[in-house]
């Protein structure tokens, strides 16, 4: 049994757009969470349910309980109901001019080459999210969004897989920060203008196919990675626009054409 190692955390914070309430909205509540993150369910007091879908399949579920439920400034989510020690503590601390910031806590962590992985992973995708929230609460606020959330895994190595993807979605080699971007090559278009350039991943302010955020992105290490296209759309047609279109960005990442890596020919003196 892994032994958890109480001095591993990861430790980030933002500086937000935004009230105390109407950040503690975007973190505590389940239609804010969902904006930004992934889908959530949160009973919003201390001991009440909380879960979160990360796909689909029950093996993508996180059931988990409120901690602790002080508004507005510090909320607690564990998974223990999940069988994990993680736990994720949100701190909110207002600042002069109208914005606030916030503080996530991640702690939990076993011990293990499994849980290594798993820390890295997180830290790096945390990011991702907590740059998302800046987003949502700067230019959403107070709205709700509707999160699409494809992902599959090709292999090959970071670097290769990164420049397949950008070939495949017929965007630029060499992205740059401030310009607009259509992204043609997939079975729909997601058009808006680019707000982070860093190394393997790229996001957007989008103005197509909704007002909404999108991020590009390859993780991983070793010969496999992971490969998503997450946006989160907003407006009376999200939903509507979401049915259609995640199915769509899921069969065409996991279509096998786009998972392999062109791999040589086998030798013919060595092969078996």
């Amino acid at each position: 049994m892994s032994e958890q190692q109480p001095d591993r955390r990861i430790e980030l914070e933002v500086e937000v757009d935004g009230t105390p309430e109407e950040v503690w909205r975007a973190i505590a509540t389940g239609p804010g969470i969902s904006s930004w993150y992934v889908p959530h369910e949160v009973e919003e007091r201390t001991d009440g349910a909380m879960s979160a879908s990360f796909g689909a399949g029950p093996e993508m579920q996180v059931h988990g309980k409120v901690g602790a439920w002080e508004p507005p400034a510090r909320v607690l989510f564990t998974g223990e109901e999940s069988g994990t020690g993680l736990a994720f503590e949100w701190l909110v601390e207002a600042r002069d001019g109208g914005s606030c910031v916030v503080r996530l806590v991640n702690t939990g962590f076993a011990t293990g080459e499994e849980w290594d992985a798993h820390y890295d992973g997180m830290s790096e995708g945390w990011r991702l999210f907590m740059f998302n929230l800046q987003l949502h609460l700067r230019h959403f606020r107070g709205d709700s969004g509707r999160a699409m959330l494809p992902m599959a895994s090709w292999s090959g190595s970071r670097p290769d897989v990164w420049e397949r993807l950008l070939t495949e979605l017929r965007l630029p080699d060499a992205p740059v920060e401030g310009r607009r971007v259509r992204i043609t090559g997939g079975p729909a278009t997601l058009g808006g203008t680019l707000v982070q350039v860093a190394p393997w991943r790229l996001a957007l302010l989008l103005d197509e196919p909704a007002p909404g955020t999108a991020f590009v992105a390859v993780e991983g290490a070793g010969d496999e990675m992971g490969v998503s296209i997450w946006s989160y759309l907003y407006g009376p047609e999200r939903d509507a626009i979401a049915d259609r279109d995640e199915p769509r960005w899921s069969a065409w990442l996991n279509d096998p054409a786009r998972t392999l890596s062109e791999r040589p020919a086998p030798d013919p003196e060595t092969a078996p």
